[in-house]
């Protein structure tokens, strides 16, 4: 299939392209580069720096004629969408209405689209919960997810575009921007490494679902075998969970943490936040069910696997900074003279060096 992925350079999605392109896919990423990065870009897929309000990206459509769209650019930020729920709407509802109309336009085959199972559910019981659940969404962020779906299903249901939802838990790994929008499993990892004090929102005992991102990437290769199979049909596809099913406090996430950094969690405890559920878990049956996926990485395995990933990006990041730091000695040590030599070739004394006088002058 040749592939568009929309916020490939990112954390997520570049893991889904890496899947994508091992799988024989073709594909092509559009990423504005806001907080994705051109080294998370598979070599073998074609990275396009553009927005999705840029003229160019209608262009791109019609050019390669794609397959599937799978959509992963947004704003992913639950707190700055509390603080600018205009400009999350504008970036996470009126990106998604364009994109989805230059899909029917140029008619794409297929649309996979990404959208938050903590954030859309809000506060629900029980827990964990399935995709029958009516959501309660408790932020501009998971508004504007849900309203997505909405418009997905406008597309789906009056011009016939086949989609599929991957409603994501708290997903974790490599990549992962410890100083970005997200990302607790990161945050607390460069926090430990740099021996700083982590930061817990609340008393710490709040709940997630967290999901190794290696597992996400399989469920949208999954996602892909399942727009094959119905084709044209719109009545196919439909909204699925992919999380693990089970709950872990903040706390404990710390705890683990620690323990494979060898120190103490000691935190430093904050107000909690605007927009964030008590507790969050997402029931997966539906997609085992339909999709054949299941979470197969183990939390305490995908910690292990993303506190190594964080130890060996701070260790290259102190061996550049090494390497800067020896550079700039060793520049300044020949062009920067103690004073007592600068004085004497002032005065003429030190071979000329520095001499007051230009050549041929008395």
């Amino acid at each position: 299939m040749r592939i568009l992925v929309t916020g490939g350079a990112g954390f997520i999605g570049s893991h889904v392209v890496d899947a994508y392109v091992a799988a024989g896919h073709e594909v092509v990423v559009v990423d504005n580069l806001s907080a994705g990065r051109r080294p998370n870009v598979n070599p073998e897929a074609a990275l396009y720096p553009l927005d999705l309000n840029s003229p160019h990206l209608d262009d791109l459509l019609r050019f390669h004629d794609f397959d599937v769209v799978n959509h992963h650019a947004a704003q992913p930020d639950v707190r700055r969408s509390v603080k600018d729920p205009a400009g999350d709407a504008a970036i996470n509802i009126g990106g998604t209405i364009r994109l989805l109309e230059l899909c029917r336009r140029h008619r794409v085959r297929g649309v996979i689209f990404v959208s938050s199972g903590g954030a859309i559910y809000g506060d629900q019981d029980p827990v964990p919960t399935s995709e029958d659940v009516l959501p309660r969404p408790v932020s501009p962020y998971g508004i504007g997810k849900l309203a997505g779906e909405g418009y997905l299903d406008y597309y789906r249901t009056v011009h016939g575009l086949p989609a599929v939802v991957l409603r994501y838990a708290n997903v974790y790994g490599p990549r992962q921007d410890p100083q970005g929008d997200a990302g607790v499993v990161a945050t607390f990892c460069r926090h430990l490494l740099q021996g700083e004090v982590p930061v817990v929102y609340g008393d710490g005992e709040q709940t997630r679902d967290f999901v190794y991102v290696g597992d996400v990437a399989l469920a949208n290769l999954l996602a892909l075998d399942l727009l094959e199979r119905h084709g044209s049909n719109g009545n196919g596809p439909g909204i699925f969970n992919i999380g693990t099913g089970r709950e872990t406090a903040v706390n404990a996430l710390l705890a683990s943490l620690a323990d494979l950094a060898g120190c103490a969690a000691a935190p430093r405890h904050a107000p909690p936040r605007v927009g964030e559920p008590r507790r969050s878990a997402l029931d997966p049956a539906r997609a085992w069910a339909l999709l054949g996926w299941a979470p197969v990485t183990s939390l305490d395995e995908g910690l292990g696997l993303t506190f190594e990933w964080f130890e060996q990006r701070l260790a290259a990041e102190r061996m550049r900074s090494a390497v800067r730091s020896s550079r700039r000695r060793r520049v300044r040590s020949e062009v920067i003279r103690p004073p007592e030599v600068l004085q004497a070739a002032m005065r003429g004394t030190n071979g000329g060096v520095l001499s007051r006088n230009h050549p041929g002058e008395e």
